[in-house]
């Protein structure tokens, strides 16, 4: 295991490192998780951290698969970067790891952390054009994926992280709309890659409580501005 090299402090008490072609966010406390991954994914509150992982080789090589499925080749990753497979879900992507772009933004006491990987120059796509597969059990293996990690410094309703997690897409979205990305798929602006990820992760010993992530609320507001400049 290569030298852990601590990335960013979070308002929440949590530590980013960066080791082993890995982004590892371990949390300091009880987290809400809303997690747009195949492993472990989904809303869970008995996590103990989140991680991005860099599956590449080598430059112009393809990912690397250390199992029959993708579902477990992740948990291997988990072990490997010393965490509880169980407690823990993960993002994989063929963006590097010294690319990351993390950003913060803060009202009275609210704060807003956006850590982010990306790259859709093979992969970006518009949401609506012609798929390539129905059903297909591994991940597919392209380069090009935007992986957000977003801290959100408060506690809140699940149904309140699911609305952070539509917000963030869209500051995904307008990102890529002003960078005028076409898609590798139609002639239409990119909106996203065909891989992206997102995982949600919010403070649930907070003594602040929110119950609005859209885009009249102030914590829409600096999740829209946080994940716009990152990505």
């Amino acid at each position: 295991m290569s030298k852990r090299v601590e990335l960013t402090r979070i308002s929440t008490g949590d530590i980013a490192y960066r080791y082993d072609k890995s982004i590892v966010v371990f949390f300091n406390g009880r987290r809400k998780v809303l997690s747009t991954s195949v492993y472990n994914g989904g809303y869970h509150e008995d996590f103990s951290a989140v991680f991005n992982h860099d599956g590449t080789r080598g430059a112009g090589m393809t990912c690397e698969l250390l199992a029959d499925t993708y579902v477990e080749h992740m948990r291997l990753i988990a072990k490997r970067l010393g965490l509880n497979p169980d407690t823990v879900t993960g993002m994989g992507t063929a963006a590097h790891m010294e690319n990351v772009s993390v950003k913060s933004l803060s009202y009275e006491d609210l704060t807003v952390t956006a850590i982010v990987t990306g790259g859709i120059e093979t992969n970006g796509g518009r949401v609506g054009d012609p798929a390539d597969y129905f059903k297909k059990l591994e991940k597919p293996d392209r380069p090009g994926t935007i992986n957000i990690i977003l801290v959100l410094d408060t506690d809140m309703p699940a149904g309140t992280l699911a609305r952070a997690l539509v917000t963030c897409t869209e500051a995904k979205t307008a990102a890529i709309q002003e960078l005028m990305e076409g898609s590798h798929y139609s002639n239409g602006l990119a909106t996203g890659s065909g891989t992206d990820q997102t995982m949600i992760v919010a403070n649930a010993d907070s003594e602040l409580y929110l119950d609005g992530a859209g885009k009249h609320s102030k914590l829409g507001e600096l999740i829209g501005k946080t994940v716009k400049n990152a990505v």
